[in-house]
């Protein structure tokens, strides 16, 4: 479900400027906007969907290529020097039936997270697995390694930083339909001691709220319906390069900080053209969306089947139903099996579920500077933050740099249809060019 999520926060980017137009909101007192220096190495080889990256001395990198489940070393021309891991037989070293993740380690040593067999592989500079270790809890194996929802984890100082296991368990009712936990608007950020496997809680962060209902009908089939609020209120948080965890707050677009030694201090509020939704845009906005959602549901009619999945593997089904063709329904395992009716019977069918929208009314009375997971740390002590457009604004997507202090420095336009996936030392930057579910890597300069 992660990647459907992204994917609404996409619809949501392309409907905000026109929804909102271009309305002046006082003197401008952020940095101006710049471009991105020039892209000076591309890979040429063929990559899937790359989770993230881990910059490495000599213009190395690490490569998380999460699609096709490898690791992959790479010189700084970008041509393949060695397959870390993978999912055949060609390396000793296997991927695991689930995306990875790649966390900077010790000097310039990387952890490879592999939650299905709960242990992180340590590679060494030159693409070398030297040890493997077992996750500090296995409980949180799956959010370490949780690529999909920006960095699984940091490592800072003798500790692992990530996101905390929300612990959501699917339940059934009486009558056999699934129901749904609420799940909370606000989520855990952790870190343990590596050495006592102590944990404690660093702070909380503010998180999309989803509401998902469903509802069995008489011949056995599940119909799920998700509320969205496509735009949504949230925190993002980052370890830096120096140590600190920084905490994001949107609501205000100040960064609360905990230093390696365990300070907490607060910087000022940060520079943002703030603008205030009508009531009129607000209408706009949630229009705009579900025009451009309906738009994308037409030219991948095979989504709804993907969402359906997501849900069949949560709830415990035994896979999707036969046939060569994409099929509308997932079933769960019949009597007895995961998921099934508490009596046995046939099991239920889930169909694609149906994605509704808040009213207008509950949209923000002030756009957000940006979405969950847009903040990313550089390797010389700064946060970039994908922000959110107040007006339309030709290009790439828009980065607010901010110093140790808390303070915007320095505003960066990436080149098209491009994300940042990761940093280099000196400031280089690691783009992706995704096109479906392949993509291309570019280097590029800050300046």
């Amino acid at each position: 479900m992660t990647r459907h999520r992204a994917s609404l926060l996409t619809l949501t980017a392309l409907a905000i400027a026109p929804a909102l137009g271009a309305q002046a909101s006082g003197p401008q007192t952020r940095p101006p906007i710049r471009q991105l220096g020039a892209v000076h190495a591309t890979t040429t080889d063929s990559l899937g969907m790359v989770n993230n990256v881990r910059a490495l001395p000599g213009g190395r990198l690490l490569i998380n290529d999460a699609t096709s489940r490898r690791v992959l070393l790479v010189d700084s021309t970008f041509k393949i020097i060695s397959i870390v891991a993978d999912s055949t037989s060609s390396t000793a070293n296997a991927y695991g039936p689930r995306s990875g993740s790649l966390i900077a380690f010790r000097g310039d040593s990387t952890l490879f997270v592999d939650a299905a067999s709960l242990s992180m592989l340590v590679i060494d500079p030159a693409g070398k697995i030297g040890r493997v270790m077992s996750v500090p809890r296995s409980q949180d194996a799956m959010m370490l390694a949780a690529g999909g929802l920006g960095t699984g984890a940091y490592y800072s100082n003798g500790f692992l930083v990530y996101r905390g296991m929300p612990g959501i368990r699917m339940q059934m009712s009486a009558a056999g339909t699934p129901t749904m936990p609420s799940v909370a608007d606000t989520m855990a950020i952790v870190r343990v001691n590596l050495q006592s496997r102590a944990v404690d809680t660093v702070g909380f962060i503010k998180i999309p709220k989803t509401n998902t209902n469903m509802t069995r009908s008489d011949d056995g089939k599940i119909s799920i319906s998700i509320e969205v609020n496509p735009l949504p209120v949230v925190d993002d948080w980052v370890v830096t390069s120096g140590g600190d965890i920084a905490l994001i707050r949107g609501k205000d677009y100040h960064v609360d900080w905990m230093s390696p030694d365990g300070t907490h201090r607060a910087s000022p509020k940060m520079a943002f053209d703030w603008k205030r939704l009508s009531d009129e845009q607000k209408v706009a906005l949630i229009d705009s969306v579900k025009a451009i959602r309906d738009r994308a549901a037409a030219a991948n009619p095979g989504e709804g089947n993907q969402m359906a999945a997501a849900f069949g593997a949560a709830l415990g089904t035994g896979g999707a139903a036969g046939g060569a063709a994409p099929q509308m329904v997932m079933r769960f395992e019949a009597r007895g099996g995961p998921g099934g009716p508490p009596g046995g019977g046939a099991a239920p069918q889930i169909m694609a579920p149906q994605i509704n929208y808040v009213s207008p009314s509950e949209l923000p009375d002030y756009q957000p500077a940006f979405f969950a997971t847009s903040a990313k740390a550089d390797d010389d002590g700064n946060i970039w933050i994908r922000t959110i457009p107040t007006k339309p604004t030709p290009g790439g997507a828009v980065y607010d740099v901010v110093n140790a202090k808390g303070e915007v420095v320095d505003r960066v336009q990436i080149p098209e249809n491009r994300t940042i996936v990761g940093f280099g030392p000196g400031g280089v930057v690691i783009l992706a060019a995704r096109d479906g579910m392949t993509t291309t890597l570019e280097r590029a300069r800050v300046k």
